[in-house]
């Protein structure tokens, strides 16, 4: 037996609104998750909360235990202490709390700033201590650079070195820069300064009109730049000082003992020796230097109208030459005696053992002569000779000055 079930047919209600096609310009909303079985929730979570009592006044009495005595009893007169006990855990403040902005009227007391921590104490000044090297003392103490360099053994720059690599033993003890020693102290050198000492070297330049003796000035080369193996004597290669060669080692830290002006050439001392620069230019020096001086005569200057080229001998005042030898003064300060004798007519010799700024050149002027040479062709007793202008040698093992 069969039956009909009756056919379902969809029923639109009369004046139901269809639905619009989406805007596709609309924004868009999140998807809506479809609500999904029911969680049983536990009794506790259930439960309705009992509510907060309000907290008392202060001053007002507390339920409990303690509930017979006050809060100004429990906390003071000034309430209760806020220190990390009574502090917010980090898992009950949220992460978005934020404090409360502060109002004009709230004002930080003292009191209510945090206090900084213990702060260093202030350095003690440091006692005044004079330049023994300058002034002394009582006990005639000086600097140690200064003590070696008046013991012969280097120059104060070596000594610094010297003091600063630990080469240098005071009363047995190891030096420290700066140090002040007394008269009988014992100062003693390790074999390790005396072997770099040892490979120092000296060199004798003809240096040539042109050439400064220092650094570099007024688009002029230095003197030391003619030092290379192209420019060594041919006669000093052959048999060179203590068997050395050129390296170019020697020329690191080469310094001229001594100068000439730009304007004249002969004998110039380069020196890597700190003894060796302070036996030629130092303050108590009294090391000859020879020179050898062309002059013309001048009385109203070399452009003036006057001047005389030959046999000036003949013509120059012989009040005038012992000007030259003791009488004159430069800078207001009068100079040392010197020796001076002509040569021949136009050339006079020099003999001096002071070394001022151009100092022949001006010594002349004063007496009414004009230099139109010079040359320098000893230092000490170490000569010149026949080495050639722009060349160069070392100075000889058994050569002083």
């Amino acid at each position: 037996m069969t039956t009909d079930k009756p056919a379902r047919t969809l029923k639109l209600t009369p004046g139901a609104v269809q639905k619009k096609p989406p805007d596709p310009f609309a924004p868009r909303r999140a998807p809506v998750r479809p609500p999904g079985p029911a969680r049983a929730k536990s009794v506790s979570a259930s439960a309705p909360k009992p509510p907060r009592e309000p907290s008392p006044g202060f001053g007002a009495k507390r339920a409990g235990p303690e509930g017979d005595r006050t809060e100004r009893q429990r906390y003071g007169a000034d309430g209760p202490r806020s220190g990390p006990a009574n502090a917010p855990r980090g898992d009950d403040r949220g992460w978005n709390e934020r404090p409360a902005p502060r109002r004009s009227d709230d004002r930080v007391g003292p009191g209510d700033r945090p206090q900084r921590g213990p702060s260093a104490a202030p350095r003690p000044p440091q006692p005044h201590r004079p330049d023994l090297a300058r002034v002394g003392n009582v006990r005639g103490e000086v600097r140690l650079n200064k003590r070696m360099a008046d013991l012969g053994l280097c120059s104060r720059r070596e000594a610094d070195e010297w003091i600063a690599r630990g080469w240098v033993l005071v009363n047995g003890e190891p030096a420290v820069m700066g140090m002040p020693v007394a008269p009988d102290a014992q100062v003693e050198v390790l074999p390790q300064a005396r072997h770099q000492q040892a490979g120092q070297v000296t060199i004798l330049l003809n240096k040539p009109v042109g050439y400064v003796s220092g650094q570099p000035e007024d688009g002029h080369e230095a003197a030391a730049t003619l030092i290379g193996a192209p420019s060594q004597w041919r006669g000093d290669a052959k048999t060179p000082a203590d068997g050395r060669r050129f390296a170019p080692e020697h020329t690191r830290g080469l310094a001229p003992a001594g100068r000439l002006d730009i304007d004249s050439t002969g004998l110039l001392v380069l020196t890597q020796d700190g003894r060796v620069a302070r036996t030629l230019i130092g303050e108590s020096s009294g090391v000859e230097k020879e020179y050898l001086v062309r002059v013309q005569f001048a009385p109203n200057g070399p452009m003036g109208a006057g001047v005389i080229a030959e046999n000036v001998q003949a013509i120059f005042p012989p009040h005038q030459l012992a000007r030259l030898r003791h009488g004159l003064s430069l800078d207001d300060q009068p100079l040392k005696p010197a020796q001076v004798d002509w040569q021949n007519p136009e050339q006079l010799r020099f003999v001096l053992i002071e070394g001022k700024k151009r100092q022949i050149r001006r010594m002349c002027e004063q007496v009414g002569l004009h230099v139109v040479g010079l040359k320098r062709v000893r230092i000490g007793k170490v000569v010149l000779g026949n080495l050639p202008v722009g060349q160069w040698r070392f100075l000889g093992a058994d050569e002083r000055f």
